[in-house]
């Protein structure tokens, strides 16, 4: 092509693009594209200081559950290590129905549909137009029609690379959606696995319960004979059954709070609070802990956290909009063109209609806005440094929530082994106090008291019993959970070849 003939027609005029202006376009477009410029910081992955080794696994008393420290731990379907075919059932489902991942994939959706339009930034718009018109006149008119079509186009040339941050944030807020949906499916499980715990540890008290409150009415029975044998007065009558009536109305109370449980787990599901009660509602052992339990090093928390991994990618998003603001600085160019069909007459239109066009490249720049450019340069560093604070405040409540786990989960082993020699004694104590107030050589206070401590240290043995498996369900939440499941999304994390946060 001839650059200095090129021809195009302008308002119907014929006229010739000088040979200058059409290489500086070419210049210009072809030194846009190769040279790829972005104002801004790049984005770097910050570094944590996290500690080398676990404090409590150091200091930790050899228990039931061993806790070992490993670099290569494998989290993958956590639930299963409890042996408990219901759990897993449950767990499962409630990944695939509960409300909350469904809302946490949607945000997903929603995050691509943005990069989508952001990106839509980086090439040609272009708009097609068509119009008909009639005149009326007072004289009869040789053409009263009008036809125009047109085409126009714009193309913006992201020189200094503002549209490009738009896109690279527009990517760090997929990740940090992705990252959203695996938090919340570790939330998910861990909360569907308390839950189910909490309902067993409910079950086996109500059976304690129900067991006890057998005894107290045995016991009760002896002094109303003893009492009709004029042996003991009306008091020990009366002490026995409302004993016997103080624990029927615990029953009651553990009764409604396994129904409530059961709604819970319902809703987890993503089902009506009722339909899981036929499902759950006989009773099951408490799901036991492994005796081996591996986790991870402390550094290792911070590619397996999800809340961690989604800090970093909102981090990532503040710092890519530093260079957007800063490229509202500079000024824009852009390429614009357009061609137009215009005819008085149909029959003419389709033969021979004016044309005119144009093309050329094009600048604005905003030389004064009041400071808003700054300000907002400013604005946008102050987010950034506030997500940076957010990310260092994230990995320090994570290294917390190891380390507690950790010492709750070996204390309270520790715990429930006193617990059995409790439940062992007072047992003994019970048979002893019964034996010996039926042969008449102690007094009914010291049944009740025997039978009073009986009762309270085997729901406190069924409380830890609990606590150990849920504090386990803690530690693995902690770690990171699973996140290496099947998912119904696809894993997006933009790529970044130099990467800072300041």
């Amino acid at each position: 092509m001839n650059l200095s003939k090129f021809k195009i027609l302008i308002t119907g005029q014929p006229c010739y693009l000088t040979s200058r202006i059409c290489f500086f376009s070419f210049i210009m477009l072809a030194g846009i594209l190769l040279c790829g410029c972005k104002v801004g910081p790049e984005f770097k992955s910050p570094q944590a200081n996290v500690p080398q080794s676990w404090t409590s696994t150091t200091n930790a008393v050899t228990t039931n559950v061993v806790i070992s420290v490993s670099n290569a731990v494998s989290l993958t379907r956590w639930w299963t290590n409890f042996n408990d075919s219901i759990l897993v059932s449950l767990v499962e489902s409630a990944i695939k129905e509960n409300l909350d991942v469904k809302i946490a994939v949607t945000r997903i959706r929603q995050a691509r549909a943005s990069l989508g339009i952001t990106r839509a930034s980086l090439f040609p718009s272009i708009s097609s137009s068509a119009s008909y018109s009639r005149y009326y006149q007072n004289r009869p008119s040789r053409d009263p029609d009008s036809l125009m079509a047109g085409v126009d186009a714009l193309w913006e040339l992201d020189f200094f690379g503002g549209n490009r941050r738009n896109v690279e944030a527009a990517m760090a807020n997929i990740a940090g959606s992705v990252e959203y949906y695996r938090d919340v499916v570790v939330t998910l499980t861990g909360e569907v696995a308390m839950n189910y715990i909490h309902l067993r540890m409910l079950q086996k008290q109500i059976d304690i319960a129900k067991a006890n409150l057998k005894d107290q009415l045995q016991t009760a029975s002896i002094a109303q004979k003893r009492f009709a044998a004029q042996f003991v007065s009306k008091l020990d009558v009366a002490n026995a059954e409302a004993q016997a009536s103080t624990t029927e109305s615990q029953i009651s109370i553990l009764e409604s709070q396994k129904i409530q449980t059961i709604h819970n787990i319902s809703v987890l599901l993503g089902k009506t609070p009722s339909e899981l009660l036929d499902q759950l509602n006989t009773p099951a052992p408490i799901p036991a802990p492994p005796s081996n339990v591996s986790i991870s090093i402390p550094s290792e928390l911070l590619r397996r956290r999800p809340d961690i991994r989604y800090a970093e990618a909102q981090l990532h998003s503040a710092t890519a909009k530093i260079g957007v603001a800063i490229a509202d600085l500079f000024p824009k160019f852009n390429i614009t063109g357009g061609f137009t069909f215009q005819e008085n007459s149909v029959s003419d239109f389709f033969s021979n209609p004016v044309r005119t066009g144009s093309v050329g490249p094009g600048i604005s720049w905003d030389i004064f806005r009041g400071g808003a450019i700054k300000s907002n340069i400013k604005l946008q560093e102050a987010l950034r440094d506030e997500a940076f604070i957010g990310y260092q405040k994230t990995v320090l409540n994570a290294l917390g929530e190891v380390e507690n786990a950790i010492i709750a989960l070996t204390k309270e082993q520790e715990h429930f082994i006193a617990l059995q020699n409790a439940v062992n004694s007072n047992r003994q104590a019970v048979d002893i106090a019964v034996k010996l107030y039926t042969e008449g050589e102690t007094d009914f206070l010291n049944v009740i008291s025997a039978q009073s401590s009986l009762l309270s240290s085997e729901d406190a043995l069924e409380q830890s019993r609990s606590d150990i498996s849920t504090y386990l369900v803690a530690l693995y939440k902690a770690m990171g959970g699973d996140w290496d499941f099947d998912a119904p999304i696809e894993d997006t994390q933009p790529k970044s070849k130099n990467q800072t946060n300041k």
